[in-house]
């Protein structure tokens, strides 16, 4: 079997409240089969394409018995995986690091750590980490504020990342996929797919079409002295601006800009990226200089909002029907039988598996 490589975005209800402990103990069970499963006949790697799918991603917290489209799939999916894994990441050669809140600003100090017991580099794990929340929080503006952050890798150095942003106005989670194998720019398309149920407007940096955008905008933070900047934000204050900017015009105070764009005046980044990537400089600097680059000198960035997705299943809240505990706990034994023979002949394997298949779906 062949999985797509695609990743892109995921827009979910928001919905409060958790699993419940009887549940989150079978999913962390049938979790553990399942991504045991996946790496032992297609490796680690696969194992990482998978999550980064959007559709994949829900169809797993499906099987695990977790609400179709509830925000929550997300954070207890990720959790019970990193619990599910917890003591064979060194087996598996697949570690597991962040998660919601506060866990996810530990994301780089446990990147370093295994990074320190497998002899894996965690530099540029770490660089990707916090890029795609760069991205995703302050070049993609589009209402939703991060508050969950995954980041998988395996010993190899492949990566992907799973996070989630929460708006509250309109009471839907937007989840952000990442594979770092199918990338090729932090800046530019770095989401393969984009999908939702819904679509707004959003200031999108990363797109194509706005590259003469990032152009522009690192041209005016490195080239223009920050007192010629601020003259231009001071401005745009005056204007009336269309209802598309999630952070408008009048939330945009000069004065407290004034060290951030010292610093990169000072700094010189290169390009876009390097620009995104220094300390201090999120959102709002990002959509001063956006709004200077687009109303100065004519160079509009991108609005498309990188949102579409839909997917249908079941679980926790009883649709399409309650979770069937007896034969939730069926599926983990079956299956953990069936991993348990991975001693035996790959062919010998892949017919345990194909009886498996064959079992689960009477």
């Amino acid at each position: 079997m062949t999985t797509p490589t695609r990743t892109g975005i995921a827009h979910l209800p928001l919905h409060y409240g958790k699993a419940p402990p009887w549940l989150f103990r079978r999913m962390v069970k049938l979790a553990r089969e399942i991504t045991l499963a996946i790496v032992i006949d297609f490796g680690p790697e696969e194992m990482l394409r998978r999550l980064s799918h959007p559709y994949w991603f829900q169809a797993f917290g499906c099987i695990l018995g977790f609400d179709w489209h509830s925000s929550g799939v997300t954070t207890t999916l990720c959790g019970a995986l990193k619990e599910a894994i917890k003591g064979l990441e060194r087996d598996l050669h697949l570690f597991v690091a962040g998660g919601k809140g506060k866990t996810s600003r530990q994301t780089p100090t446990e990147i370093e750590n295994w990074a320190e017991r497998t002899s894996l580099n965690p530099a540029p794990l770490v660089y990707a980490s916090r890029m795609s929340a760069k991205v995703d929080s302050s070049a993609v503006q589009d209402g939703y504020q991060l508050y969950h952050h995954t980041f998988l890798f395996t010993s190899k150095g492949a990566w992907a990342v799973i996070q989630q942003g929460m708006n509250e106005t309109n009471r839907y989670a937007r989840r952000y996929h990442w594979l770092g194998e199918a990338l090729s720019s932090f800046v530019n398309e770095p989401h393969s797919a984009v999908l939702s149920e819904a679509r707004g407007e959003a200031l999108n940096l990363v797109a194509g079409e706005s590259d003469p955008a990032r152009t522009t905008i690192t041209e005016i933070a490195t080239e223009e002295k920050p007192e010629k900047t601020l003259a231009h934000l001071k401005k745009l204050k005056s204007l009336n601006l269309p209802p598309r900017h999630q952070i408008l015009a009048s939330d945009l105070h000069p004065d407290s800009l004034i060290k951030i764009l010292l610093s990169t005046y000072e700094r010189q980044p290169q390009d876009f990226e390097q620009l995104l990537g220094l300390s201090g400089v999120g959102a709002k600097t990002i959509r001063a200089l956006s709004l200077i680059s687009e109303l100065v000198y004519g160079v509009a960035p991108s609005y498309r909002d990188p949102a579409r997705y839909s997917f249908a299943h079941g679980g926790k809240d009883g649709i399409p029907y309650p979770v069937d505990r007896k034969t939730y706990d069926q599926s983990i034994e079956l299956l953990s039988q069936a991993i348990n023979k991975a001693k035996l002949g790959l062919s010998e394997k892949k017919e345990a598996l194909g009886r498996l298949n064959r079992v689960m779906t009477r």
